[in-house]
């Protein structure tokens, strides 16, 4: 059950109410003498509180999943340090450094 924060528009006191979400809004201040009229302010609300067991069997992946991702990751990162091994071995094949190209036209 929320608690819902209400303003007096007679006597400008604002005050908390804990009721059901179904219940009725209030109408009328609860200090004594007052019973001037009150709205409901909007809220920043509260966090959610996971108390008891079960909540977390269908909040997380699968046992299969999480091997299903593994395997991608240990793939991508085999390729990668291939890509990277390949390129080192093309770097130092000749030793040589390839001759810059010219940009001169030729008539």
């Amino acid at each position: 059950m929320p608690t819902y924060e209400y303003q007096c528009a007679k006597c400008r006191k604002i005050f908390e109410h804990f009721q059901s979400i179904k219940a009725p809004k209030l109408e009328k201040c609860p200090k004594k003498g007052c019973k001037g009229k009150v709205t409901r302010l909007l809220g920043t609300g509260a966090g959610i509180i996971f108390k008891g067991g079960g909540f977390y069997e269908t909040d997380y992946r699968s046992d299969n999943y999480k091997s299903g991702e593994k395997n991608a990751k240990e793939a991508v990162k085999k390729a990668t340090e291939k890509k990277s091994d390949n390129k080192k071995k093309s770097d130092k094949s000749d030793g040589k450094k390839p001759a810059p190209k010219s940009n001169a036209k030729k008539q």
